[in-house]
């Protein structure tokens, strides 16, 4: 069986069916990314499932957006990470979804200045409610006291 899409996630975490949701957004669903090597890496779900971020109105977009910065935010606020990539990729899952990954000082510096990519995602370590319980409740935590704080919608 393959993973599942990132529109079949949103339809999971719609139904409370996805233990990596992390909050719910204005503009979709932050769920914690199945690969956790950098703890925190995140993804954002767009809902309504659309194809791309040029599939969305003017004011949509911006919620997106706003949503992604407010994620990287949360990350460095709950986090030991030194600054935020983001992604907003859609060649492989046509779904609009981004990656909101945060960077380690203590990454290998050949790695960490690179992609993600350049790292082998097949030896782990991976997405685990019980592990990452506590590290999603940080960022939860993170992303309310910003909303708070900022005046930010989610």
């Amino acid at each position: 069986m393959s993973d599942p899409t990132p529109g079949e996630r949103t339809e999971a975490a719609r139904r409370g069916e996805n233990p990596a949701v992390v909050r719910r957004m204005a503009s979709g669903w932050a769920v914690m990314c199945d690969w956790q090597r950098l703890p925190g890496y995140l993804i954002l779900l767009a809902d309504p499932i659309v194809p791309s971020l040029n599939d969305l109105d003017a004011p949509a977009r911006q919620r997106f957006l706003a949503d992604m910065a407010l994620l990287g935010d949360a990350l460095l606020a709950a986090t030991d990470a030194v600054r935020v990539n983001y992604q907003i990729l859609g060649n492989k899952d046509p779904f609009l979804h981004a990656h909101v990954c945060p960077r380690y000082a203590w990454e290998e510096p050949r790695l960490r200045v690179g992609s993600t990519a350049l790292y082998d995602k097949s030896a782990g370590p991976f997405f685990d409610p019980a592990r990452d319980r506590e590290l999603m409740v940080r960022i939860g935590v993170a992303i309310d006291d910003l909303t708070r704080r900022d005046g930010r919608g989610t």
